[in-house]
């Protein structure tokens, strides 16, 4: 797997648990929603822990484990499946501070819209980064600096910025 920020391919120092393997007692794991309150109960509090869940999880469901989480990473099982996105949203909107990871089958072309949503990291497979270099993923990334919508981070809107004008 391939780890983006910022349209740039970057290192993963966090490792994928598989079910079956035993918990280690350090490092940055990421396991999944089955296993997660087994990891809670296990790990010590200052161990980097994330989790992997599918897009049709629902938030509440992880909002009492927020201030643990490191690390949400959203299940994208396939690249017209966007319904990891508005769930990016509302676990932003739920509160959700740590990093949000898309994981699977995302295109670089979606990379501006999973920034605005809030993820923070694009997880691929290896495939899908033989295809598509670092070259296009930063030119994607890069490829709007203007937005209508109401999206994640330090930038406001367009539509903000011309309410704010003529107020």
């Amino acid at each position: 797997m391939a780890l983006i920020s910022d349209g740039k391919f970057v290192e993963n120092d966090w490792r994928h648990l598989a079910d079956e393997e035993d918990l280690p007692k350090a490092g940055k794991i990421i396991v999944s929603r089955k296993r997660l309150d087994e990891a809670l109960a296990a790990l010590a509090a200052d161990m980097p822990l994330g989790v992997i869940v599918a897009n049709t999880t629902d938030p509440a469901d992880l909002a009492p484990h927020f201030s643990r989480l490191a690390l949400i990473a959203v299940a994208f099982p396939a690249f017209a499946d966007g319904r990891g996105f508005s769930l990016a949203r509302l676990l932003r909107r739920a509160g959700f501070t740590g990093e949000l990871r898309a994981s699977g089958r995302i295109v670089a072309d979606q990379s501006v819209h999973a920034r605005q949503c809030g993820f923070d990291t694009i997880e691929i497979p290896a495939d899908l980064a033989a295809r598509q270099d670092e070259a296009q993923w930063r030119a994607a990334f890069g490829a709007y600096s203007e937005f209508y919508q109401q999206g994640y981070g330090a930038r406001s809107s367009i539509l903000e910025r011309r309410r704010k004008a003529t107020s």
